[in-house]
């Protein structure tokens, strides 16, 4: 089975986020990850990789510096690692990333192409859906809990009410949850194995993308303006001296909650 994982470099979950002048996210100076949610995608991918045979391929869409998130999912267990990079694809929005990943896609020949359920700098949880449109193929969202066949899956699609159970023919795409497993420690071994592992660098031009479908060339979304979230404020303790559901009632009152 032929299996591609896709990630993504993202700033720090705890980093203070703050845009530049084009009211985009200014990743440069904060210190930058592997997005969270594609860590159980790529522990997935190795399950289906144990129980089925195969490869899998990890495969990012950014700059240079997301190797560094490529070689992460190499030290867990990947064998492949692709990473797509141009400065045209500066300022994609999400069908623009989407694109560039088809791109990439077409010349891997994927079984499944899994992604995490959203990225934690954007939560559009977009792009897995845009790519399975682009690719023709079904979407399996929201997944938490996979299994393969030759040429179909079975996935239970997490919903607000318990889950759904949902079959689709292979190849296809699957986003899956937080919850779908436990993604495995990167072991010795591998770390000092995605040092050594050579990551193939594509251009727009090697994967037949021209850059007037990515990038602010390609941007279907633009961002106006943008204003601050509020500084939380701090908490009230009220001590019940026989006066507290009366105190309570008012905030409530006051807040329009009642």
């Amino acid at each position: 089975m032929n299996i591609v994982v896709c990630l993504k470099q993202v700033p720090d979950t705890t980093a203070e986020k703050k845009l530049n002048a084009e009211f985009r996210l200014d990743r440069a100076s904060v210190e930058k990850i592997i997005n969270p949610f594609d860590e159980y995608a790529i522990e997935e991918a190795l399950k289906l990789k144990e129980q089925k045979g195969g490869t899998v391929t990890a495969l990012s869409v950014g700059p240079e510096s997301a190797k560094e998130a490529v070689r992460k999912a190499v030290a867990m267990g990947v064998e492949k690692a692709v990473l797509v990079s141009d400065d045209a694809l500066a300022g994609s929005d999400s069908l623009g990333t989407a694109r560039a990943i088809v791109g990439a896609l077409k010349k891997t020949s994927a079984d499944i192409v899994l992604f995490g359920m959203a990225s934690t700098d954007a939560a559009s949880a977009q792009v897995p859906a845009k790519v399975a449109a682009l690719l023709n193929q079904p979407l399996l969202s929201y997944v938490s809990k996979l299994e393969a066949g030759e040429s179909s899956a079975t996935v239970r699609r997490q919903t607000d009410k318990g889950y759904d159970v949902i079959t689709a023919s292979l190849p296809a795409v699957v986003s899956v949850v937080k919850g779908i497993n436990e993604p495995r420690y990167p072991s010795l071994k591998g770390i000092m194995q995605a040092k050594r592992t050579q990551i193939d660098v594509w251009s727009l031009a090697d994967i037949g993308v021209s850059a007037a479908e990515v990038g602010k060339a390609g941007a279907t979304e633009k961002v106006l303006g943008f204003v601050p979230a509020k500084a939380r404020q701090a908490g009230k303790v009220v001590k019940d001296d026989g006066t507290a559901a009366a105190v309570v009632a008012d905030f409530l009152v006051a807040s329009k909650c009642l």
